[in-house]
């Protein structure tokens, strides 16, 4: 399993009985998967169990663990309704940490596109699909991001790709060249180009110091300018 989620792309889900062998309330929950957990905590991992009054105390430790949700087996018993709970988790990692990143004070709308942005680079996309996936024209976006005082799409989208690949840097069990491909670059060395460019370091060094961390603050930095420049500091295309 643990070759599986290092190849895997980050809108990856992984559905696990979260539990040893056994039957009954007698079951453990699995050392394993507490394990996983420490290695690729990026990775959205959901525990499919009973949720009788018996597994509350199991519930908080999952949570604790950093599993993502938990799959009813009595009640998420239909297509429609595990469709519910995977979509609610898709593509959740980057944007769970831009959450408790972005300052309070930025606007609802900026928020929305930051977040929006997060999660189509999660699932692959480029720039022309953040338009797509906010049912908006190219150039209304492009207008909306220099309104909210954000670099042009194309820019915003480049930054959410050093942020996802940041974010998954800090996973010890991940190789750079895995995490260069889990986030579109051609290889390790087209990682190391980009990160430079941005952040004024490599993978390695990134990792030593905490990646995501080095990249948000200079994320949040460059936010703060734009905002101040009144426009997009960048080109105005999309």
């Amino acid at each position: 399993m643990r070759e599986a989620v290092a190849a895997s792309p980050p809108a990856a889900i992984l559905v696990v009985d979260p539990y040893d062998g056994g039957t009954g309330k007698s079951r453990e929950l699995c050392a394993d998967l507490r394990s996983l957990l420490l290695e690729f905590p990026s990775a959205t991992v959901l525990a499919a169990m009973d949720t009788d009054p018996g597994r509350s105390r199991d519930l908080r430790t999952l949570g604790e663990w950093g599993v993502a949700d938990v799959i009813c087996l009595e009640e998420d018993d239909t297509q429609e309704a595990l469709y519910r709970r995977l979509r609610a988790v898709e593509g959740r990692t980057l944007q769970n940490l831009l959450q408790r990143t972005l300052p309070a004070l930025i606007s609802g709308r900026a928020r929305m596109l930051v977040m929006t942005a997060a999660e189509v680079v999660s699932v692959g996309g480029k720039a022309h699909d953040l338009a797509r996936r906010l049912h908006l024209s190219e150039r209304t976006v492009l207008r909306w991001s220099a309104r909210a005082g954000l670099p042009a799409p194309r820019r915003m989208m480049a930054w959410m790709r050093i942020l996802l690949a940041s974010a998954l840097l800090d996973d010890p069990g991940r190789s750079v060249l895995s995490v260069a491909h889990a986030c579109g670059y051609s290889s390790d060395s087209s990682l190391r180009r980009a990160t430079t460019d941005f952040l004024q370091a490599g993978p390695s060094a990134l990792r030593r110091e905490g990646a995501f961390e080095r990249a948000s603050t200079a994320f949040l930095e460059e936010l703060a300018v734009t905002r101040a420049a009144g426009t997009g500091r960048y080109s105005l295309r999309f």
